[in-house]
């Protein structure tokens, strides 16, 4: 992965295709063609917080929206608009705790394995605790996206 210190990566918020509180990663700290590291601070004001921290279903979400921020930053590098995609599930999802400590920092990392002309994508995903390197969290997540979401979504209704 590219770790390169003095890159400066857009801010999330201009890299997926979510609004307000719903973004939960707080900024990209590497990305490359084939992968992406984010960063997550648990704090009490943190979405889906309550006293003792974050379920850890919610890491799913954090693997997704990384997921989402790297593609946003490939279409960034073309000068093309963020599109949206879709979760379409995961093999397995493996994590070492119930709960994402009030006070810690997560490390998201998701690394491209698969993707098809067709939309479909795989990535293997995983957590770190960014102050003792300890794996939180693996998946293997499937993604879906279309060349237009909204086309798309109208035939899905039909």
């Amino acid at each position: 992965m590219n770790r390169t210190s003095t890159t400066i990566f857009p801010p999330v918020r201009s890299l997926v295709p979510h609004d307000g509180e719903m973004v939960l990663l707080d900024r990209i700290v590497a990305a490359d063609a084939e992968t992406l590291t984010a960063e997550v601070a648990i704090r009490p004001e943190t979405l889906f917080c309550k006293p003792q921290g974050v379920d850890a279903w919610v890491g799913i979400e954090y693997m997704a929206q990384a997921i989402a921020a790297h593609a946003g930053y490939l279409a960034s590098l073309r000068d093309e608009p963020v599109k949206v995609g879709f979760l379409l599930g995961t093999r397995r999802y493996d994590c070492s705790q119930p709960v994402f400590a009030t006070g810690s920092v997560l490390e998201v990392q998701i690394q491209r394995v698969l993707q098809g002309d067709n939309g479909l994508g795989a990535f293997e995903c995983g957590i770190r605790d960014q102050a003792t390197g300890t794996s939180l969290a693996v998946a293997t997540i499937t993604v879906f996206q279309p060349a237009d979401a909204k086309e798309f979504l109208q035939r899905s209704e039909r």
